[in-house]
């Protein structure tokens, strides 16, 4: 973990969506040097599945050493956003440093995201971290720290990062755009930098979006605040990078990364966008038995599932359903399979004792998966890994993404069967 230095003592700092999650835990890493912390967030009463409010959030700064302002900001809102921003400024004097966190997400393609799904990701992600930007910059350049900070990923325009989430990437890199403009625009007087993940970081967003067990796979978000707070270090000439949390923290000496993990030693997901070595993501697609699409396709013999094998793979998992099973998913799956032995199959963990068939399923489906059935047969058997097959297009997924990932739990259960 990289110590603080109380650098930030007396540094205001303004982090939006910052109730909870990465949001939070960079403000409790800088209010431990004493920073006064704006909490610019929309949450005033908890939620079920998403605990913390901007006034839990505010006792947490103060009890770290910070003083804290919490303000009911939504980033769609400029009449918000300006608001918030008078009154950290008569409060604390000015602003130093703005972290743009809050974002949407929708993991789904273009005839699958609603209108008003695209509207949010637009308005949130990229409209809100301009307007935040405009609204802050006038303080920020009488500041001696000046620092923008957008948590948004490099701009890699391999098309495997937009074919399966196009208005998420777009609304996404819209962020990352802010940065490469405003980074030259500010030149000498604000840097303006981007933080994004190597691997994938457990939050209350990433459990509703990957479902319970996702946490295994995930680093804490510890590590993107310790590298925000050695970002935030660095002189104003450090500006317009895109920089990925664990190159930065490697450069401050930190050696041992298992401190970050959620469950050290287990195999980590990788965060979207990043293929600075596309051959290596080349093998560790094609391992997981997908073809990238940035790689030319040479024409290679297709090796057949053998005759049955869905059907097969079918009894298997009918003779491994168990009321425990059912209790634990509740979930109807519909597939989709292309090729010999394919056609439409339903397993349903929803109903007593479960079932499985051909055909669709007698309730309509929470999931609907589509695949060859050769990735079907080599994904139950532990071959192909789904989350590499949904990102390689190997696998497309409509509907409840949770229930999605639970179903990836009970295949490794039933690896050894297959």
């Amino acid at each position: 973990m990289l110590p603080n230095t109380g650098k930030l003592a007396g540094c205001t700092v303004f982090i939006t969506g910052a109730s909870r999650g990465i949001g939070k835990a960079i403000a409790l890493k800088a209010a431990k040097d004493g920073a006064n912390i704006v909490i610019a967030a929309k949450t005033t009463q908890s939620h079920p599945k998403l605990p913390g409010t901007i006034y839990t959030a505010a006792a947490e700064i103060e009890a770290a050493g910070g003083k804290a302002l919490p303000c009911v900001v939504d980033v769609r809102d400029e009449q918000q956003i300006s608001s918030a921003v008078e009154k950290a400024v008569e409060k604390f004097g000015g602003i130093d440093i703005l972290v743009n966190n809050a974002s949407a997400i929708s993991l789904t393609n273009t005839l699958e995201t609603p209108t008003k799904r695209v509207d949010l990701m637009m308005s949130v992600n990229t409209r809100g971290t301009y307007l935040t930007s405009k609204a802050c910059i006038p303080f920020l350049k009488k500041s001696k720290v000046a620092h923008i900070l957008n948590l948004s990923p490099p701009l890699n325009l391999n098309p495997v990062w937009f074919k399966q989430h196009c208005a998420y990437t777009i609304a996404k890199y819209g962020m990352s755009m802010c940065v490469l403009g405003m980074a030259e625009e500010f030149k000498g007087e604000i840097a303006v930098n981007a933080l994004w993940p190597r691997t994938a970081i457990h939050t209350a967003a990433m459990d509703m979006l990957g479902g319970s067990g996702v946490e295994s796979q995930c680093r804490k978000v510890d590590i993107i605040a310790d590298a925000a707070y050695s970002i935030f270090k660095k002189p104003k000439t450090f500006t317009g990078n895109f920089i990925i949390d664990e190159n930065i923290l490697k450069e401050e000496g930190i050696k041992n990364f298992d401190v970050y993990a959620i469950k050290p030693g287990h195999p980590l997901l990788p965060d979207f966008f990043l293929d600075e070595h596309p051959d290596e993501l080349s093998k560790q697609l094609e391992s997981s038995g997908a073809v990238p699409e940035f790689k030319e396709e040479k024409a290679q013999p297709r090796s057949k599932p053998r005759s049955g094998a869905v059907e097969e793979t079918f009894r298997i998992v009918k003779d491994s359903l168990s009321d425990d099973v059912v209790k634990a998913t509740q979930a109807v799956y519909q597939f989709e399979l292309s090729g010999e032995d394919g056609g439409t199959w339903f397993l349903d963990l929803k109903s007593k004792g479960g079932n499985v068939g051909h055909g669709e399923p007698s309730d309509r489906a929470d999931v609907v998966m589509s695949m060859s059935t050769e990735d079907f047969v080599k994904m139950f058997s532990g071959k192909l890994k789904p989350t590499m097959a949904f990102m390689s297009g190997k696998l497309k997924i409509k509907g409840n993404m949770a229930l999605a990932i639970k179903l990836e739990k009970l295949m490794n259960q039933m690896n050894s069967r297959l």
